[in-house]
């Protein structure tokens, strides 16, 4: 199937976006921008976690019980993601990469679901994880699940009003083509935060 035109620069935004987050945590290398490779050391598990505040949010073990200000830890496994029912604090706690990261890799997982796929996980089925590679893992499994879930989009699909039926969003009221510029903006920007916050890991450690 022909990908339609109007996707074409949202996938390729999509795929830029992708790329350069996972060169910024992974390495070895991420472009500066002007074509120069800078040299990245790959995410700790100690950068990973590490809580730059006192009273961070961040993934942790079931076990240990949710951070400060946090309710409850959501998801399956070993390790959970500090959250609290709606409403949420305000103003928000200040998350660590690994909650971002987790963020991230668990609302790509569950659109490509429920877009393509079986249309029934949830928050309470996504494992997070505790480790930097294997969340690595998780964000480039997620990616690619959305990925195809764009693939299999032609343009009346692009046109329909809840394709995408993720329970933890406004999917089911939207065009699938607002959906898909959302999850842009989510992996543009959370891509961002991870990024200083690695900056910021790399300044505190020199």
């Amino acid at each position: 199937m022909d990908t339609p035109p109007r996707l074409i620069p949202l996938l390729d935004q999509f795929d830029f976006a992708r790329e350069r987050l996972r060169q910024r945590m992974a390495g070895p290398f991420v472009d500066s921008g002007n074509g120069t490779d800078v040299e990245v050391v790959p995410l700790s598990d100690e950068e990973y976690l590490w809580e730059p505040v006192p009273g961070c949010w961040s993934v942790r073990r079931h076990a240990d019980g949710p951070g400060p200000g946090a309710t409850l830890l959501t998801g399956a496994g070993d390790w959970g993601r500090d959250t609290t029912p709606p409403p949420h604090p305000a103003p928000p706690p200040f998350t660590t990469i690994a909650w971002r990261l987790s963020h991230l890799s668990e609302l790509l997982t569950l659109r490509a679901d429920h877009t393509v796929g079986s249309h029934s996980l949830t928050r309470d089925d996504y494992r997070s994880r505790g480790d930097a590679a294997g969340a690595i893992e998780a964000f480039d499994a997620g990616a690619t699940a959305w990925r195809e879930a764009l693939l299999a989009a032609d343009d009346a699909a692009l046109d329909t009003v809840g394709l995408s039926t993720y329970p933890h969003g406004s999917d089911p009221e939207n065009l699938f083509l607002d959906i898909v510029w959302w999850v842009n903006q989510e992996l543009l920007h959370h891509g961002a935060e991870i990024a200083l916050l690695r900056d910021l890991h790399r300044s505190r450690t020199a």
